[in-house]
Formats: C-alpha cells, structure tokens, sequence
C-alpha cells in the first residue's frame, strides 16, 4: 500500500515503536493513519509515533488477517524457492522494501535431513530496535514452509549493510538508485 488511509481501532492494539521496538499498546477507538501495509503488516501512525502492527493484529485495524501459505510438493523437502518466497514477505517497518531487497539476508542453508533452514541477516543499522522483531518475522514467516521443522537466524553485522547491496528496483523504489 502506498496510500496513506485512516483506520480506527476495535479493540486494543499491541504494536511495537519504530525505529527503538518498544512494545506499546493503541487503545481502542483511535484513530491511526495506516501509512504502510505491505507484507500482512502494517506501520501506522498514532499520536504522532510511528508503530508497527503485526498482521496477526490486524483485525485490531478493522483489517482481515493476512495468512501466508505454501503447497506442500509431497516430497518431504524444504523448497529453497518458498523459503525465499516467505523472505520476501518481511517488509522494514520505515521502508517499503522487503528484507531480501534490501540485501539484508546473507545466507540460506536448508538442512534437508533435519529440517532446519539456517540464515543469517543483517540490519540496516546495527542499533535498529526493530531487529528483534524482524528476526521473528523471519523465523515465523519461514517456519510455514512445509517440511521446516526449525528455524535459526542469525544476527551478523560484517560485512556492514549499505545500499549497493539493495537491488536495483529496491534502489529504485526508494530514490538511491542514480
């Protein structure tokens, strides 16, 4: 969503507070400014705070939970193809980029015996509050993958993120890109 629209909630909204990732809660019957919705969550606007709404939440905006998928082939693998598919629906709370865009996932390791998927990540800051809770994004996003039994993610900070490793269309959609 690029539009910026008005919600109110229905009832007690938690969310965290971008960028430091305190928890918060949004009473219920105010009004928030939805001013990103983009992979089943949302970023809004309340009192002036920018907070991140988790999609499991949504209906607390008067919105339809988003529920993400995948088809099982049958073969009792882990798909590299779907776990890339649930990176790509991790979204930074303040740009509207998911976090494989961004360049920041590093690495991927699917251990197909045991079932675990492996990653390592990093932030576009190293103090960026909001690390704890992408790193859950990621771990509950990838854990819907059929077959996936677990789900390690770690927080690696060499080499340092900068915006050559975002895609070009990452670049371009975010104006770094000349």
């Amino acid at each position: 969503m690029s539009e910026q629209r008005m919600a109110t909630t229905v009832r007690d909204c938690p969310g965290r507070l971008v960028p430091v990732g305190d928890a918060v809660t949004i009473p219920a019957h105010n009004f928030v400014t939805i001013t990103q919705a983009l992979g089943g969550n949302y970023t809004v606007v309340y009192q002036g705070n920018m907070i991140r709404v988790d999609g499991t939440d949504a209906d607390a905006l008067g919105l339809e939970k988003y529920e993400l998928t995948f088809d099982d082939a049958g073969n009792g693998e882990i798909s590299s193809e779907q776990v890339w598919q649930a990176l790509e629906t991790v979204y930074d709370p303040e740009i509207p980029v998911n976090l494989k865009s961004l360049g920041l996932i590093y690495a991927v390791d699917i251990g197909q015996d045991s079932g675990k998927v492996n990653i390592k990540m990093t932030l576009t800051a190293p103090g960026c509050g909001m690390g704890p809770v992408l790193v859950g994004d990621v771990k509950y996003r990838v854990a819907l993958v059929p077959n996936v039994k677990a789900v390690n993610v770690e927080l690696v900070f060499y080499p340092p993120w900068n915006r050559d490793m975002m895609s070009e269309e990452a670049q371009l959609e975010t104006g770094l890109f000349f």
